[in-house]
């Protein structure tokens, strides 16, 4: 495994969970451990409550992400993003994953 150096670049990196929203959760975690900034937005429809889900939550909050989402439904539960919030931040990103 690569560990950081000083002359590692931090970037700000955005993680889009369109299709796995488990496998999206797990990779947003496992990019801080290279000090990058990583934010998380859930998309096309609600997470599925799971254990799985329940378990890469929880490594989330432990990875001090705080996802945030385009889907109405879950606007309750976490920060909705319209078109153009979601548009900022992909802009904002030195690199975008869709998972």
């Amino acid at each position: 495994m690569t560990r950081p150096t000083a002359d590692m670049e931090t970037k700000a990196i955005l993680v889009l969970a369109r299709r796995d929203h488990a496998e999206a959760m797990r990779v947003a975690a496992g990019l801080t451990i290279f000090g990058h900034r990583v934010d998380l937005v859930f998309m096309t429809g609600p997470v599925e409550e799971s254990e799985a889900n329940a378990a890469m939550a929880e490594l989330l909050e432990l990875s001090g992400i705080e996802p945030r989402t385009t889907v109405a439904e879950m606007a309750e539960e976490l920060p909705w993003l319209d078109s153009a919030a979601l548009a900022a931040a992909i802009v904002r990103s030195d690199a975008v994953l869709s998972i």
